[in-house]
């Protein structure tokens, strides 16, 4: 009887078992692990950097512009997380922008925490998904040599620097026997990071206004010109590399690094708009009637803090 229930049950989710199994696993060991805490939160930050600073606000939204050095930092860094290769990852963050809290954003927000930040990735596109993909203009980084050397090698760089070298450097280097290792810096690594990318596309819902909700002022667009409410920020003006990920502007380590790798002159071409800007998108969107969101690219196109670029995808 068990395993006819299982038999079905692995009928009904198809591939996807044996993604629901990777990660249930992977959590209920990553509990075991609280040693190496400090090599663990290295790497971590390390992950998240390459993640944020690399997949999100370099490769997905063209936020800034970095040196050939500073890409392969980035890329090796977003592959200690492990989620997948930064080709892949903006292709679907791409569609969510595009398709926003619609049935075609695989992220769609208005189905639930638990779906957007981890049941979405447990099931397959839908058809009509799977052909929004498709739409989506990715000729940027198939012209990227660093983003498709990646994609090509993944999997790779995957047991390289997932796995073989951050559990290896503990045995060599501390003298840590291989379980404490695999458990700490493996998966409670592993898990805390997967949740900390996952973040990107739930966090609205715990960081943006919910419904009923009135924003602080007499008037609703003041959250704009502020860049409170970030989310809603964010997906008016994704190309603004000022904007973290988890709910502040400016004073987030990613934004700083990035402000340092400026001063080192590793990045360029930093894209963002000041608050004067903002009111007078706002203004023209107004009086003219257009979207918002292109008034906002064209004064901050104006102001020559921005580079012409279509990230709007």
């Amino acid at each position: 009887m068990e395993c006819c229930l299982i038999g079905r049950f692995y009928v009904y989710l198809g591939e996807s078992f044996k993604t629901i199994f990777f990660f249930y696993f992977s959590h209920v060991i990553s509990l075991n692990g609280n040693k190496l805490l400090p090599n663990t939160i290295l790497l971590s930050t390390l992950g998240v950097l390459g993640q944020f600073a690399g997949a999100h606000r370099l490769w997905a939204h063209g936020s800034y512009k970095a040196t050939f050095g500073l890409k392969v930092f980035l890329m090796l860094c977003q592959t200690l997380v492990g989620h997948g290769s930064i080709y892949d990852w903006v292709h679907w963050h791409r569609l969510h922008h595009k398709h926003f809290g619609t049935d075609l954003d695989p992220y769609n927000h208005k189905n639930g925490f638990w779906y957007a930040h981890l049941f979405t990735l447990m099931r397959d596109l839908s058809p009509a998904q799977v052909a929004a993909l498709e739409d989506i203009d990715m000729s940027d980084l198939e012209n990227d040599r660093v983003v498709m050397f990646q994609k090509n090698w993944y999997k790779v760089l995957y047991c390289l620097f997932t796995l073989l070298l951050p559990l290896n450097a503990p045995c060599e280097y501390w003298n840590e026997s291989v379980v404490a290792s695999g458990l700490l810096v493996g998966f409670f690594r592993f898990g805390l990071t997967l949740h900390l990318t996952w973040l990107i596309h739930s966090a609205i819902i715990i960081w943006d206004l919910k419904p009923g909700e009135k924003y602080p002022a007499d008037t609703n667009l003041v959250f704009l010109i502020t860049k409170t409410y970030w989310i809603s920020y964010h997906y008016l003006a994704p190309w603004d590399f000022q904007t973290s990920e988890y709910g502040k502007y400016e004073t987030d380590y990613i934004t700083k690094f990035i402000k340092i790798c400026t001063a080192l002159n590793y990045a360029s071409d930093l894209k963002t708009i000041d608050s004067q800007g903002v009111r007078m998108a706002l203004a023209d969107s107004v009086r003219q009637g257009e979207d918002i969101k292109k008034c906002l690219e064209n004064k901050a196109k104006q102001s020559n803090e921005f580079t012409s670029l279509n990230t709007c995808r």
